[in-house]
């Protein structure tokens, strides 16, 4: 399993509901025609992010894929019939973006519940299974996964853990806390 994680952010002269409502119409035509090896996208708004412009705003959003041949596939057809007008309508509002690579490494896939990303770094010196001994605590909390860049993939540090809650990491764990806030999947109304 592993997320395609694309940031980006509106050109200023866009207004910042019409570039939202680009994205949510993408993602719309996207999760209702799904390319092979796609399985569910989330997108959040997010601040604070030192790999986006400075003073800026931006989105987050992550792509879950099967394996790394449905990253081309995922590719093509978003630029392909029914899909290609709501992606070029989001595209030409962006002013820029960045992304990376990233695998599953425990805990659970609910990337659409989570509204707390923490991008942290594996100590140096320690071991990877000292480190996932340390955040197993985290990892097996409802909802929560550790997510680990792929070949150097991406402008963050190492790992991010996504969680529905505020996390504290253990004394010997430090990390930048970012707030997630839902822009897709969009909420239903209540029947």
């Amino acid at each position: 399993m592993l997320a395609y994680v694309f940031w980006h952010w509106p050109s200023v002269e866009v207004d910042r509901q019409a570039y939202e409502a680009s994205l949510q119409g993408f993602q719309t035509v996207l999760s209702e025609n799904k390319p092979a090896g796609f399985y569910d996208a989330a997108v959040f708004r997010i601040k604070g992010a030192p790999w986006l412009p400075a003073n800026t705003s931006g989105y987050e959003d992550w792509y879950i894929v099967q394996d790394s041949g449905a990253l081309d596939l995922l590719n093509d057809a978003a630029i392909t019939p029914p899909r290609k007008d709501a992606h070029d309508v989001s595209a030409r509002q962006a002013a820029g973006g960045t992304a990376g690579l990233y695998r599953l490494r425990q805990g659970q896939l609910t990337v659409g519940r989570a509204r707390t990303a923490v991008w942290l770094a594996k100590p140096a010196g320690m071991s990877y299974a000292d480190f996932s001994a340390a955040l197993a605590p985290l990892t097996g909390q409802p909802d929560t996964g550790l997510w680990g860049r792929q070949m150097t993939l991406g402008p963050t540090t190492e790992f991010c853990l996504l969680s529905p809650e505020e996390i504290v990491l253990p004394g010997n764990l430090t990390g930048l806390n970012l707030r997630l806030e839902s822009i897709w999947p969009l909420k239903k109304p209540p029947t």
